[in-house]
């Protein structure tokens, strides 16, 4: 996530389950970071929403692969709009981490980047090795969009039922929605 808030300009980022509070640590921009609370499986919806409405503002999801399986057809909308703004980060640490570690259906006979090839989009990337990734971020996050990029990872199994303690520095998805809104310069309709 540091290689990413490294190249980040002025994108709004969306994160979800276990990223919110690790994103808040390297954020820098916190009123342009917009939480997806209590809506597993939509954050990948929700970035293209807002990258659809939005297309001259870069937007970047941290999703988690738990996540996404519980909704592979945004895969298919996002390829089929094909929004030139939207860079999809896949964590794949392989477990429902936030609801006591259970492991994900499938783990590890599957490739989250190929299925985002044969959904359509352009270009998929997969590291498992940070230098390598921290190498290229600056040249994936340039070129066109929707790109997805999945990150194996570490799986940090959270303790505490979702939603009931927000991370240090993660607000709460209204409040964030509204900060988001006001730093585009658009009005809640």
């Amino acid at each position: 996530m540091a290689a990413v808030a490294r190249q980040r300009d002025s994108a709004v980022v969306l994160t979800t389950m276990g990223s919110r509070g690790d994103w808040a640590q390297v954020s820098g921009i916190p009123q342009r970071d917009l939480p997806v609370s209590g809506a597993m499986g939509k954050a990948s919806s929700v970035a293209l929403g807002l990258a659809l409405a939005q297309p001259d503002v870069k937007v970047i999801l941290f999703d988690g692969d738990g996540s996404l399986l519980m909704n592979l057809g945004a895969l298919i909308a996002i390829a089929n709009k094909a929004p030139g703004n939207l860079y999809h980060f896949v964590m794949e640490n392989g477990v429902y981490a936030t609801t006591g570690g259970q492991p994900i259906p499938g783990q590890g006979r599957f490739s989250l980047a190929k299925l985002a090839l044969a959904a359509g989009y352009p270009a998929a990337y997969e590291f498992d090795d940070l230098e390598e990734f921290s190498s290229q971020a600056s040249g994936i996050l340039a070129q066109r969009g929707p790109v997805p990029v999945c990150a194996k990872i570490v799986p940090e199994v959270e303790e505490e039922s979702p939603g009931t303690t927000l991370p240090p520095g993660v607000l709460p998805t209204r409040q964030a929605l509204k900060e988001v809104q006001k730093a585009l310069g658009v009005a809640p309709g």
